[in-house]
């Protein structure tokens, strides 16, 4: 259980002036981010752990986290990357069979600084209405400092919108995921790691693909080098407008008639590299409870989420749909049942498919796993026509 007391004070701070109180949890001191809220009622440790939340300070909805601890098997990559962490009331002591560490101890271990006590449904009100913006999160003696100098240092923080974040949370090097014992492997995937996750090698790896992931500087010399019949690029944080390298090795993909799969980032440089815009939305979908309609199977998905960026679709375009681009007729494949956005693209000339989502979902739900068996039956596809 952790000893660090929960009484030191802390404040969080908007870029708006909207400030709250509440009690230091985590590391004690200063940081800033964007201020998200994720819906999820389960799975803080895979939402601590996605790289796609760096430089975001997270709000986590449900009341009361930290109940199922840590542990090393619910880590969705090689440390916890958000910014800051926002709760309501933390669990007293951790209590779960596989629990192996306490939460705020955790937090405290990789210098997150948090805050607990807050009015988080009075919060995440406040940023639907306002949209995401940044914020700071002050603990200890930092706490006590005047307002219009937390203020200060919160406006001085670098905005979401223009900031090129992959290479940061990308592998340095490149590594290889390979099938289970037992399981023949039948596939070569080049995956480029623009943040990402464990859970989706390990899904590919367990349809008979040897995974190479790949840093986020690949060269597409080194994409070909590993010989691959398909090519995957995953979540990650960021604009995609800033990703203009890895938009241009998507092309190359493309240009190669290569199979591909992107996921979440993956899906905005889909976009990008089809022609069409991105854009921020005003607060994003985070969470592991968002609907999505499957239009090639009619089916509604409850997915995972974690964007706050989104394809846009022409002016005056249905997106049911499809769209010229340069590499023939787009389809918005998938789309969110709440606003409408766009959750999925799929190409009818070349073989490219791509959704926002998350159908890796460690911490569930796994509605949308198929379709990892989708893009392996376009690699199928595609040597069949070889």
């Amino acid at each position: 259980m952790s000893t660090t007391t929960r009484h030191e004070p802390a404040v969080l701070v908007l870029e708006d002036g909207r400030t709250f109180s509440g009690q230091a949890y985590g590391a004690v001191g200063t940081t800033v981010g964007e201020a998200v809220f994720s819906t999820g009622m389960t799975g803080y440790q895979e939402t601590l752990t996605d790289p796609s939340y760096h430089r975001q300070v997270v709000v986590m909805t449900a009341p009361h986290i930290g109940n199922t601890g840590v542990n090393p098997h619910d880590m969705e990559s090689r440390r916890i990357w958000v910014a800051g962490f926002v709760v309501r009331d933390p669990a007293l002591r951790p209590s779960n069979w596989r629990s192996q560490g306490d939460l705020e101890d955790a937090l405290r271990e990789a210098g997150v600084v948090g805050i607990s006590g807050v009015d988080t449904r009075a919060l995440t009100r406040h940023l639907r209405d306002r949209g995401a913006m940044r914020v700071g999160v002050f603990s200890g003696p930092d706490a006590g400092r005047p307002a219009e100098e937390l203020r200060r240092t919160v406006e001085e923080a670098p905005p979401m919108v223009g900031a090129a974040l992959a290479e940061e949370v990308s592998t340095p090097n490149a590594y290889v995921v390979s099938p289970p014992e037992g399981v023949t492997p039948r596939w070569t995937v080049a995956a480029l790691d623009l943040g990402i996750k464990g859970t989706t090698p390990t899904l590919m790896a367990a349809r008979g693909i040897r995974v190479h992931v790949l840093p986020a500087t690949s060269t597409w010399e080194e994409v070909l080098a590993v010989e691959p019949d398909g090519v995957f690029f995953s979540n990650g944080p960021g604009d995609p407008a800033t990703a203009e390298h890895e938009i241009e090795l998507l092309r190359r993909a493309l240009d190669a008639g290569l199979p591909y799969f992107g996921i979440c980032f993956g899906n905005q440089l889909l976009g990008r590299a089809l022609g069409l815009p991105t854009y921020k939305l005003a607060f994003g979908h985070r969470g592991i409870n968002q609907p999505v309609l499957d239009r090639s199977t009619g089916r509604v998905e409850v997915t995972a989420h974690n964007h706050g960026f989104a394809v846009g679709w022409p002016e005056g375009a249905a997106t049911d749909e499809p769209v010229p681009t340069p590499y023939g007729p787009v389809r918005c494949s998938h789309v969110a049942l709440n606003d409408d956005v766009v959750e999925g693209l799929v190409c009818e000339q070349v073989p490219a498919f791509s959704v926002q989502y998350h159908p890796e979902a460690a911490a569930g739900p796994h509605d949308a796993e198929h379709l990892f068996d989708r893009f392996v039956t376009m690699m199928e596809e595609h040597r069949a026509q070889a």
